[in-house]
């Protein structure tokens, strides 16, 4: 699989989108902050998080017992130069407004 398309596979569940919602409020949370703020299991959250790794969207550092969670934003950048560079940013922003 491309790296575009996990990315665009990661950010499709609103549950990643949430996850990484939450890190970009807080960086740097445990698994079990990040948790605390879903209606699931560890487990579920983990398998979230495996996808979200994968594409490269968070990464991780540990700290003593601790593993650290922290956004990534780099991925997104690159989809949103490759794409919306190649289309005049003036158009991009009408078609934002239309939609709203």
């Amino acid at each position: 699989m491309l790296p575009v398309d996990e990315v665009f596979r990661a950010l499709a569940d609103p549950t990643r989108r949430g996850l990484l919602d939450a890190l970009l409020a807080r960086d740097g949370q445990t698994l079990g902050e990040l948790q605390q703020r879903l209606p699931m299991t560890r487990f579920g959250v983990m398998k979230h998080l495996r996808v979200l790794e994968k594409a490269g969207l968070v990464v991780t550092r540990r700290r003593g017992r601790e593993k650290l969670h922290f956004l990534n934003p780099v991925p997104i950048r690159l989809i949103h130069d490759r794409w919306v560079g190649k289309y005049a940013e003036p158009r991009a922003l009408a078609l934002v407004s239309v939609t709203r």
